[in-house]
């Protein structure tokens, strides 16, 4: 058994993988579109929208979607278990981007370098850092 999270966005699916490919979590492994061989169309409007997206990188696994109705990101994040520091910091600045940082990057009572956001998609981020 693996639990992996499933993102749903309402349109912007694609937009948000590539930037997670350029932030360098992983890239895209799969993708089904609507309206491509054969994959139905719930809406013109979703035609060619990300119907179903597997996303990888070392230690990564999650799957994505467009769904039109889906609802707002809330109560729950992705949390990665970083091992270097330097890494920490450049990956939570690109997550960042046009996002809204909730805890900045700092020292935390439990003694790991810990920071959260919520990225410009809605996808809340937890990075925390054994130093």
């Amino acid at each position: 058994m693996q639990l992996s999270n499933y993102l749903f966005f309402t349109t912007t699916c694609e937009q948000a993988l590539e930037f997670y490919t350029q932030c360098g979590l992983g890239h895209v492994t799969e993708v089904l579109r609507f309206g491509v061989n054969g994959m139905p169309v719930p809406n013109e409007a979703m035609r060619n929208k990300i119907m179903h997206a597997q996303f990888e990188g070392p230690g990564v696994l999650f799957f994505a979607s467009d769904n039109d109705d889906a609802e707002p990101m809330r109560g729950s994040a992705h949390i990665l278990q970083m091992h270097d520091r330097k890494r920490t910091e450049q990956l939570f600045s690109r997550l960042a981007e046009g996002g809204e940082i909730t805890t900045p990057l700092n020292m935390q009572v439990w003694g790991d370098y810990y920071g959260k956001l919520t990225d410009k998609f809605g996808v809340q981020w937890m990075l925390n850092c054994a130093v």
